[in-house]
């Protein structure tokens, strides 16, 4: 059985607003105020929230490195408290699940978002059921660009993990569909745009109603 594996943040939706929102949460309770920008920031967010930690305290040079150990556990809290004022799906995301569905793929969630948190989302998205199966960040002992949470969420859905394609965002979905030898397609709707052009995927995706005859000619 073909299976289409999405990463989450930044592919299936857009979560960058909500994300800044929790890392801002942190900075405002050392006093350093707003930090990030959730527009200009966004690219950054999407990569998680040490990323968004990394990138604050570099522009603020008032506290050590190791701060970003300790503000990490308020940031997922924070996080947890909202995941969804502001996360929408990208346009047409779920009738290409639908058409995928029908085409008779399974579909699948490959995410380096904790389970808990991703299940959340989905959850309050209303789409959770439409998948076959979820693989987070801490579902396993490894996660992206180790290749084994994709051919796990794969197995999962009922499908092959030889017969799979991972869409993505970032150069950790190419890599972890790279070293588990299937296809990767790379949205250029994120903030990362065409750039990701660059990877060398096996096809870009710049609109989700292309996506079902992508899968078709990739793996079906």
């Amino acid at each position: 059985m073909p299976t289409v594996v999405f990463d989450l943040d930044g592919t299936l939706a857009d979560t960058s607003r909500d994300l800044v929102n929790a890392a801002n949460h942190c900075f405002r309770g050392l006093g350093l105020g707003d930090v990030l920008d959730p527009v200009s920031d966004a690219g950054t967010a999407l990569r998680g929230g040490r990323a968004m930690l990394t990138l604050g305290f570099s522009r603020t040079q008032s506290h050590p490195p190791e701060e970003i150990d300790r503000q990490y556990p308020i940031l997922l809290e924070a996080y947890g408290n909202d995941v969804c004022t502001h996360t929408v799906l990208y346009p047409n995301a779920m009738q290409a699940v639908s058409e995928l569905k029908n085409a008779g793929f399974k579909v699948s969630i490959c995410t380096n978002k904790p389970q808990g948190l991703a299940i959340d989302v989905l959850t309050q998205l209303g789409v959770l059921s439409e998948f076959h199966s979820l693989i987070g960040a801490d579902t396993l002992p490894v996660r992206k660009p180790d290749p084994e949470p994709l051919r796990e969420a794969v197995r999962r859905a009922g499908g092959d993990p030889a017969r799979c394609l991972l869409v993505g965002d970032s150069d950790t979905d190419f890599k972890t569909a790279r070293a588990a030898g299937v296809p990767s397609v790379l949205v250029t709707f994120s903030p990362a745009g065409r750039s990701v052009a660059a990877l060398g995927p096996d096809a870009l995706l710049d609109d989700f109603s292309d996506l079902p005859a992508i899968a078709a000619r990739l793996i079906g």
